[in-house]
């Protein structure tokens, strides 16, 4: 993680914020401005912020950093200093510690308007507010070496100020301009610009020359630099035919371009006559001059033509010079691709090798000037064999590592905005393994005029004093000419407040008629400067330049400066107040500049407040006041971590951020110091940053800014992606030999992770064509190796890179390289000689693969012959992998062998196999089949074998066929399905298991080989005897109330004889205490229980089977319902408070209101109402308890006749018991089914006092519900 923080300003209509630098420069003779102006010259250092935290506590980077911003000299030094930290980290690099960068970020729009401003204040320039009388000011002009498209019109801009407004003429060439002599030039009103229209004809190169603007008004006249007119030329290139270029292999070429002059030079490429371009390296390379120089040629440079292409600037044109076709002499015609990359290809290819040479320049020592402030460039290009190596030295001393870079393949140096230290001898060396060779450069540097000191505007009072200084510096030493109002001062008329000393004019006792404009002109031969610079004498009372109460927002613990421009003559003296307090604010926590700005060294809470400042000049004096807030510094505490992640995965970055509330808090985020485009696969929140499925091109830094009106923290950290590597390139064959080669490639990236395998495959174009097959492996750490070949196999290979994230995309295919034929090393695998049917035998084959043929026509010798002979051995050549031997006895033994062959000869004598024709079915059965019963549920099986010549093949099995006829419980369906047990091998017994008991069943035993069953045995009866049932179906519990628990079941579905019973088990329990268990035996009509509970509170474990003569059979256990508790009524408590039952319980009580409404409006009208006839049949209720706990509660009134059932549809029928079976036709005697189930058992019950006390009484009738609400 890296944390940077920066701190801006923002400044709106009457807020603005107040930034702090340690610079004095600005603060130092800076004048005031006729404008609303902020402190912008304090644009400070991105690390001048002190957290919110006490001084004492603030952490060690922290004071580091305040340390670091106060020893800032300028602001330009800061401005250098982000510059720097915003420049980008090489792609796939990592930083660690630390470190404070800038994010590279688009800046607000104030801090456009602060750098305008402040380089104003750091220029020392003086100005009048506008509406005093004041000289003229050049504002804008044109470049001094002004070039002009010849398509367009030409304009030469000149622009100034002064009050009154200025007057502008021009000279050419040291002449008055006449402009309106010409028609085509015009000058723009309010300016001095010129335009030169060319729309109605003429040519632009007339107007060639030096143009100079003057600007004049009635104070004095301003001059504008001379103006070097040129009109930009783009020549054609001359026609020529170019002969082909012979050159001897490994000799040096140059292939000079010498480009038409241009104006300005035109960019120089070369590309073949293709619109290719030429690949260039350290032996092939591009010059400065354009030229394109070849250290050594190769043969392989034939292969493409050369052609140099100037491009111009103006017109946006490209002029192709005539290609140069190159003949190469060589020793060896053959151009092998393979030997390119050759570690001795010179000598491979008989070239000879020679010590390094220069090309350019020639010699050993030549000489270069370069002027100040420009960039020197030095080249060394060298011819050798091998192609030499171009490394940069200076003698004395060491490069320049801050400003110097090597350029093209090292055989330049460049070094940018050279100093006067930058001179002295700078020497290359050229060097291969057959030697060296140096070229020494002798660089001067020479200057064109620079200002030490540019005289500045001087604004005096009637009577003072004042002086211009115009100190320049260059090489050779400059001139200093003074001028004055355009004019030289010699031929000025005298004036005796005016002295001139060299460079500097002094005045003394200065009055009104002494306003003019000077001009100061350095010079010597590489150049000139010329400054104007006014001298106002003026009598003006103090005044303030800035709006009044300005409110400023500053940062908690930073450096600022309360700016106050004023303006007066003579010069006002400023002092500063807080809060209306009589002291002057000056020592201390604050200092005031010599122009009047406040710096208040470091915020604090109690600086805030109402500052004033009062300007004082003889004339008068004027105030202003600025009210000053102090706002929590904006902190991400919680910063985003570097990570580390795979591809795929999903990753979040963390920002939390502390701010003053007054402030609006915008979080923001950058990646790679660009604005980050937030797509469907990132979320962004308040405090972080979630990336989903990470990509490869996620990788990178993310800066979190977190920003205020005033203010801004960044913190940093890189995502580091691990993706799968990509893929190996540039692979080489080398070493080739007749069983082996050398494999070369050049790693891809391995994208974080490292590589730790490479796997390589071959494909062949004859067996498998496209087909990749894996060769072998290798570990990551290698990038060649030796392949073991095959013969006769037209290779191609590719190489996989492996890391711990996954597999590479395979690499681009090598070249082929074919190996050489010879006779095959191995025969096929996975003989076998089997018969498909009863007269043949089918021989197959593995087929060989490619690697395994070793030459062309790859064939099979097939042989077979029967075992145990002295038969000779058959035989037929065959393509395929299959043979069919025809007309072969049943299942007889066969020897067979199959050997490879091909153009080259035979493969080594094959191994015998031993084969089998076909099968045919088995003749004869098992005989005297024997049964034993084991249990219910098992036989024993017992059988005479079969003669081996009866099966007729190989004896896979005895099997027996069974199924079940029928039960010997009566009505019992029963499946017949036919089942098998299996007996491999020749063997006379075997167990059938898995029986279903007390059943009647059917057996038949054959013998199988491979073509299928022979014939059947005699079929064999026998019976199982009685078992233990299954568990008793669907065992249910149930708790109408407290007392009696109800148990019910259904009969097993697999009885297994005939039931003699059930055993119920049960017990109390209560958490682990157990009661004594208690043991009910029931009739095996008996399928219900009904218990009477002992212990209200206890839950009872109940475990049911049943049995037969041969015992018990599978229990099935369940438990009683847990018995109703405290918790359960306060459930129902709870219930009863709920919104929705309340408003049930309303609802209910309003239509009961109503049809008690309805009722009694009926009864006051006298309505009629129905009278039930009287029946002999008296009336009597009938509630019967039932057994599940339910009662019928009904009106008497309305109760239906006894014996009888009022139905849903009001029809009347005999009422029936409803647990009578009649219905379903299942009346009569009790008797058991097939099953061994009892059924039958239930009888029609007239009389309801008869019914037993566990049978279900009649339901509560719908119909009685309804007449009971009625």
């Amino acid at each position: 993680m890296r944390r940077l923080a920066a701190r801006g300003a923002a400044g709106d209509a009457g807020e603005v914020a107040a930034p702090a630098t340690d610079s004095t420069d600005c603060a130092q003779g800076r004048s005031p401005r006729p404008r609303r102006l902020i402190d912008l010259c304090a644009i400070w250092d991105p690390g001048a912020f002190l957290p919110a935290a006490s001084w004492e506590s603030a952490p060690g980077i922290t004071r580091r950093r305040l340390n670091e911003a106060e020893t800032l000299s300028s602001v330009r030094e800061a401005q250098l200093e982000r510059l720097e930290a915003a420049r980008p980290r090489r792609p796939g690099s990592r930083e660690r510690g630390p470190v404070l960068r800038m994010a590279r970020q688009q800046p607000p729009p104030w801090v456009h308007a602060a750098v305008l401003l402040c380089l104003l204040c750091l220029s020392g320039a003086i100005e009048i507010p506008m509406d005093l009388s004041q000289p003229p000011t050049i504002t804008k002009q044109s470049v001094k070496d002004h070039i002009v498209d010849p398509r367009d019109n030409i304009l030469i801009e000149c622009e100034a100020k002064g009050n009154p407004a200025p007057s502008f003429h021009w000279t050419r060439n040291s002449r008055y301009f006449n402009i309106a002599k010409d028609p085509r030039v015009s000058m723009r009103r309010r300016s001095g610009t010129l335009v030169i229209d060319f729309r109605s004809g003429g040519r632009p190169e007339e107007y060639e020359g030096e143009y100079q603007c003057f600007a004049r008004n009635k104070y004095g006249t301003a001059l504008s630099n001379r103006i070097r007119l040129q009109v930009s030329k783009s020549p054609l290139w001359p026609k020529e035919n170019l002969d082909p270029v012979v050159v001897q292999e490994g000799a040096p070429l140059t292939l000079q371009c010498n480009p038409p002059p241009g104006l300005p030079s035109p960019v120089i490429f070369w590309m073949s006559s293709s619109m290719e371009p030429i690949t260039q390296d350290k032996r092939v390379s591009q010059g400065h001059n354009g030229d394109l120089y070849f250290s050594n040629v190769m043969l392989q440079d034939m292969q493409t033509d050369y052609s140099c292409n100037a491009r111009f600037h103006f017109t946006h044109t490209i002029q192709q010079k005539n290609a140069f076709t190159l003949k190469v002499l060589t020793n060896n015609p053959y151009n092998d691709s393979s030997l390119r990359n050759h570690p001795d290809m010179y000598s491979a290819r008989g070239v000879a090798e020679r010590t390094p040479s220069f090309m350019y320049p020639q010699g050993t020592a030549s000489s270069q000037m370069v002027l100040r402030g420009m960039d020197l460039l030095l080249e060394c290009i060298a011819s050798g064999v091998p192609t030499p190596d171009i490394a940069w030295y200076k003698k004395g001393g060491d490069l320049p590592s801050d400003k110097a870079k090597f350029e093209n393949f090292n055989k330049a140096l460049r070094i940018t905005n050279v100093s006067e230290e930058d001179s002295g001898e700078y020497f290359c060396l050229a060097s291969n393994k057959m030697g060296s060779t140096r070229h020494t450069i002798s660089v001067r540097v020479k200057a064109a005029p620079y200002w030490l000191d540019e005289p500045k505007n001087l604004i005096l009072a009637p009577g003072e004093d004042g002086r211009l200084v115009c100190r320049a510096n260059g090489n050779p030493k400059p001139t200093v000419q003074w001028m004055i109002n355009g004019e030289p001062l010699q031929s000025a008329p005298p004036n005796p407040n005016r002295e001139v000393a060299g460079d500097t004019i002094i005045f003394r006792d200065t009055q009104i008629s002494s306003r003019a404009v000077y001009q100061c002109n350095t010079s010597n031969e590489h150049g000139y400067l010329l400054a104007n610079a006014f001298v106002s004498v003026l009598d003006v009372p103090p005044r303030m330049l800035s709006p009044r109460n300005q409110l400023i927002r500053v940062i908690l613990y930073n450096r600022t400066r309360l700016d106050c421009p004023f303006f007066g003559s003579p010069i006002p003296t400023l002092r500063w107040f807080k809060n209306g307090q009589g002291s002057n604010l000056d020592g201390g926590n604050y200092h005031v500049y010599e122009n009047g700005s406040l710096e208040i060294k470091m915020i604090r809470k109690e600086d805030q407040g109402i500052y004033t400042c009062v300007a004082t000049n003889i004339l008068g004096k004027a105030e202003n006041q600025v009210r000053l807030e102090v706002k929590d510094p904006t902190r991400i505490f919680r910063m985003p971590e570097d990570q580390v992640a795979k591809r795929g995965t999903t990753v979040q970055l963390e920002c939390r951020v502390k701010h003053d509330p007054s402030l609006k808090l915008t979080v923001s985020w950058l990646k790679d110091d660009e604005p980050l485009y937030i797509g469907n696969r990132m979320k962004r929140e308040d405090d972080s940053l979630t990336i989903f499925g990470v990509a490869e091109r996620d990788q990178g830094s993310y800066t979190c800014v977190a920003s205020t009106e005033l203010d801004q923290d960044l913190a940093k950290a890189y995502l580091t992606v691990l993706g799968r590597p990509d893929r190996p390139r540039d692979l080489e064959l080398t070493d080739l030999a007749e069983r082996s080669v050398r494999l070369t490639w050049i790693p891809g990236d391995d994208n974080n992770s490292p590589i730790t395998d490479y796997v390589v495959q071959f494909e062949e174009d004859q067996f498998q064509p496209g087909v990749w097959h894996d060769h072998s492996k290798f570990p990551g750490s290698v990038n060649s190796a030796v392949l073991q070949l095959s013969p006769y196999v037209n290779y191609q290979f590719r190489v996989i890179a492996i890391n711990e994230v996954g597999s590479s995309h395979p690499s681009l295919p090598s070249e082929r390289y074919r190996t050489s034929g010879a006779p095959p090393e191995s025969n096929p695998a996975d003989v076998k000689g089997e018969g498909t049917r009863k007269n043949n035998m089918e021989i197959t084959w593995t087929p060989m693969n490619a690697t395994s043929a070793f030459g062309p026509n790859l064939r099979y010798i097939v042989k077979w012959r029967r075992r145990e002979t002295r038969e000779s051995w058959n035989n037929v050549t065959v393509w395929g992998s299959r043979y069919v031997v025809g007309q072969t006895p049943v299942y007889v033994p066969y020897e067979i062998r199959v050997q490879a062959e091909n153009d080259f000869g035979k493969g080594p004598e094959p191994d015998t196999v031993i084969g089998y024709s076909g099968e045919d079915y088995p003749r004869a059965a098992p005989t005297d089949v024997k049964i034993r019963v084991l249990n219910s549920t098992a036989i024993s099986l017992q059988w005479n074998r079969v003669y081996p010549d009866t099966v007729q093949g190989q004896l896979r099995e005895y099997r027996a066929y069974y199924w079940r006829e029928s039960s010997l419980l009566k009505n019992l369906w029963v499946s017949q399905k036919r089942q098998q047990a299996s007996f491999p091998g020749d063997r006379p017994r075997g167990v059938v298991s898995r029986l279903f008991p007390y059943s009647n069943y059917k057996l038949e035993m054959v013998v199988v080989n491979g073509r299928g069953d022979g014939p059947r045995s005699e079929t064999k009866e026998f019976t199982t005897p009685e078992g233990v049932p299954s568990a008793p179906r669907r065992f249910r519990v149930r708790q109408p109330n407290l007392e009696t628990i109800n148990l019910e079941w259904d009969h097993p579905e697999h009885p297994n004889g005939i039931l003699i019973g059930y055993t119920l088990k049960y017990l109390a329990f209560n958490g682990t205490k157990l009661g004594k268990q208690i043991v009910e035996n029931f009739s095996p009509n008996q399928t219900k229980f009904t218990m009477q509970r002992a212990d209200p509170v206890s839950r009872y474990r109940f475990t049911l089977s049943a049995r037969t003569q041969v015992g018990s059979g599978e229990a099935v256990t369940e438990e009683s319902p847990a018995p109703p508790n405290e918790a359960y009524t306060n459930n129902q408590a709870d219930i009863a408070t709920q919104g929705w039952f309340i408003g049930l319980m309303c609802a209910i009580a309003l239509l009961v209101l109503i049809l008690l409404i309805v009722c009694f409006i009926k009864r006051s009208r006298g309505g009629k109402y129905p009278v039930r006839e009287k029946k002999d049949v008296p009336l009597g209720p009938e509630d019967p308890k039932e057994e599940d706990g339910s009662f019928d509660y009904s009106d008497e009134d309305n109760k239906p006749l006894q014996g009888s059932q009022t139905s849903l549809d009001g029809t009347i029928k005999q009422q029936e018991s409803d647990d009578s079976l009649v219905d379903y036709g299942e009346g009569g005697e009790g008797q058991f089914n097939e099953d061994g189930s009892f059924i039958g058992q239930y009888t029609v019950k007239k009389d309801k006092e008869e019914t037993e006390g566990n049978e279900s009484s009649e339901a509560t009738s719908p119909v009685n519900a309804i007449y009971s609400l009625a």
